[in-house]
């Protein structure tokens, strides 16, 4: 048994298929044949060739957009790129040990990182993240080219699993480029190493309802392609190798889940309600145009979070204004009602792309991020401002600001606003003349000074995720402390009590965007307290919808001002508990905190 973190509730009994990262630390993997090495080779080059002429462009691009000071990285990465030494080192690899060309890539990875190890010095540190860069760009396009018969599974080097089982991925970790690709495969668990509950398979697991864990510490080198395997993402457990007693216990739990979340699709068509008719608002979190698809199917009123900065994140270079105003544009004809909260970038923390620089920051998640980083970089900001207003005319769009601290970055965001309007009404361009401008409360700052922040913007959107980890001093995704970042805690819920007593003083809209908007316990406690808005991942908007058709507004009140009297987290999941059965025993498997 391997305990992580719970990332997206659910349990499933299937096969693993181990996904081999150049960055992970599996075995490295061998062809099957030594016939293949002649084509592996040339498979590697054209992989070098594609990833030297994507460099020039994109230093072309970079330079262009937001200065040579930025394009500058990549000049380095076309020169290493371009480094015989290093490709030699890789041909050799796969011509004297048979090894396929991306674990010669990892060999070779592991090497330098060995090597620069013994050097202290900042330059020496900042070459490994360079050349870590470049063997990952070589690698997307290997991942993404034909691999000579017999062929493995898409996303990987290692021969997937056979049969009708269904298919969980294991892995060390699995990057933004390659989460974004997992939409289109019939993934019906994952397992990582890395990453919490914010990472990007989380929310990618989480919008497509599959069960998955993350912080798995050693399960890569645990099992192998075709090993049983059993994902509780209720619980935080990956069970390997299971006996036929356990696995059947877990297939008839895995048929109730599923049977159940059948059947609440079926209330797409229903309203959004109270038991007492009291009606609320149910939206979706969406991060491309499959997720939006999703929100539609389920029934969701709208888009409460796009999150853009996964166009940025899949993207080789900078996206351009027209770039952008056409994903958005597309964005929200895609989605429910045509109704969609535009947040802008969100970038920093686990979340980079070289374009815009590189920081080694102790702390990156209380760093150079979000709203920092547009600030930083106007061009781009104001790009992004631009095509959002554009994008505005199609449809009922809000723009959302995130990690907001301060009331004097809040007046600089409207202004700068103002400043792009006058500017598209000079230059004739067509934009969106009534998009309202929120903040997301994210930062305990900005949930302390909440009463000066509502004088000066439209909306509020509550970030449940950074939020309760900034309240607490404790990063999420870190496996040994991720135990504090606790959404059913006593100061969670007096700051949320306090945020939303202020929104319904001045009438101010606010809506929770965080993950706590699609737990069941969670959203008793936030109705309770007066909450009308969820925005959430697309497949927990049934389950939500079936929480609050099952609960009257007399005992959510009832239920938040007992939880506001108790002094611990572990009192307050009790008494939780016992309140979610109270209601709706079924639906206790759909909670994950």
């Amino acid at each position: 048994m391997h305990k992580g973190i719970a990332v997206s509730p659910g349990v499933v009994v299937g096969v693993v298929h181990r996904v081999e990262s150049v960055f992970g630390s599996g075995e490295p993997v061998g062809l099957h044949d030594r016939a293949m090495i002649p084509a592996e080779i040339e498979r590697f080059d054209r992989a070098v060739k594609l990833s030297s002429d994507e460099l020039h462009a994109i230093v072309q691009k970079v330079g262009q957009e937001l200065g040579e000071a930025e394009a500058a990285i990549f000049r380095t990465h076309m020169t290493i790129v371009q480094d015989q030494g290093l490709l030699a080192k890789v041909r050799a690899l796969i011509e004297t040990q048979s090894l396929t060309a991306l674990s010669g890539l990892q060999m070779v990875l592991q090497d330098y990182a060995a090597t620069f190890a013994r050097h202290e010095h900042e330059f020496f540190r900042e070459r490994l993240a360079d050349i870590r860069d470049v063997i990952s760009r070589i690698g997307s396009h290997l991942s993404l080219s034909p691999v000579p018969a017999p062929a493995p599974a898409s996303i990987g080097e290692e021969p997937g699993p056979n049969g009708d089982d269904p298919v969980i991925l294991v892995a060390h970790e699995i990057l933004p480029s390659q989460a974004m690709s997992l939409g289109t495969l019939p993934i019906a668990g994952i397992v990582t190493e890395t990453g919490g509950g914010t990472s990007h398979v989380a929310i990618l697991s989480r919008s497509r309802g599959i069960p998955a864990v993350s912080g798995c510490v050693g399960i890569s080198a645990d099992v192998r392609s075709g090993d049983t395997i059993i994902v509780d993402g209720r619980d935080g457990v990956v069970l390997v190798r299971p006996d036929p007693e356990t696995i059947a216990a877990y297939r008839k739990m895995q048929r109730e889940f599923f049977n159940l979340k059948d059947r609440l699709v079926s209330n797409r068509d229903q309203p959004a309600a109270s038991a007492d008719g009291v009606p609320v608002e149910l939206l979706a979190n969406i991060n491309n145009l499959s997720d939006a698809h999703s929100a539609v199917q389920v029934g969701a009123a709208g888009v409460g979070l796009f999150r853009t900065e996964y166009l940025f994140l899949t993207h080789q270079d900078v996206p351009d204004e027209e770039e952008q105003y056409e994903h958005y544009r597309q964005m929200i004809a895609a989605s429910p009602t045509r109704a969609v909260t535009i947040r802008t970038l969100d970038l920093g923390g686990d979340k980079t792309v070289p374009y815009l620089g590189r920081r080694n920051e102790a702390n990156p998640f209380m760093g150079w991020r979000s709203i920092r980083l547009s600030f930083e970089h106007p061009r781009l900001f104001e790009r992004q401002i631009r095509a959002i207003l554009r994008a505005g005319k199609h449809g009922k769009v809000n723009m959302l600001f995130p990690m907001i601290t301060t009331l004097e970055e809040l007046r600089h965001v409207n202004k700068l606003v103002e400043e792009s309007r006058r500017n598209l009404r000079r230059e004739g361009v067509p934009f969106g003349e009534d998009v309202k401008t929120g903040v997301m409360v994210e930062v305990p700052a900005a949930a302390v000074c909440i009463d000066a922040l509502l004088r000066e913007t439209d909306f509020i959107s509550i970030g449940s995720n950074d939020l309760i980890q900034y309240l607490v001093a404790a990063d999420r995704d870190n496996a040994k402390v991720a135990h504090l970042c606790e959404p059913l805690s006593p100061a969670i819920f007096k700051v949320l009590h306090m945020v939303l007593d202020a929104c319904r003083r001045t009438g101010t809209p606010v809506t929770v965007c965080g993950e706590m908007a699609g737990q069941p316990r969670s959203v008793l406690v936030l109705f309770g307290m007066g909450l009308r808005r969820f925005s959430m991942s697309p497949a927990f908007v049934p389950t939500i919808k079936a929480v609050l058709n099952a609960v009257t507004t007399a005992q959510a009140e009832r239920f938040a001002h007992q939880v506001l009297q108790l002094k611990t987290s572990e009192e307050i999941r009790s008494y939780l508990n016992a309140r979610l059965h109270e209601v709706s025993s079924d639906l206790e498997m759909f909670d994950f905190t």
